[in-house]
């Protein structure tokens, strides 16, 4: 290489380490910037979870002491509702064929 050359090449690379640098700290507050938009992110969406969470806890406690309370008889109620759906098929089985009426009664 020429003198000039690496006289004039000199001054380039001396003014490029500095513009590496400016880069390369942008580059790290950007990637600062894009953590703290990330953990907020995640702390605003934990703050939800634990909000749902404790309404499902409230609703699960009232639905507790609905079925634990003694004068609600859960087991009773729900044989009471397959008993009023079986009725409801022998009439509808009824009201199709007028035959199966006469044996029916």
């Amino acid at each position: 290489m020429d003198a000039g050359v690496i006289g004039a090449l000199i001054p380039i690379f001396a003014l490029s380490i500095p513009i590496v640098a400016i880069i390369a700290r942008h580059r790290t507050k950007i990637m600062q910037m894009q953590i703290e938009a990330a953990a907020n992110q995640t702390a605003e969406k934990a703050a939800q979870y634990a909000s749902h969470t404790q309404e499902l806890e409230e609703r699960v406690r009232v639905l507790e002491r609905i079925v634990t309370d003694k004068g609600y008889d859960v087991g009773t109620q729900i044989d009471a509702l397959r008993d009023a759906r079986e009725i409801d098929r022998q009439i509808e089985a009824l009201k199709g064929d007028p035959a199966k009426e006469e044996r029916a009664q």
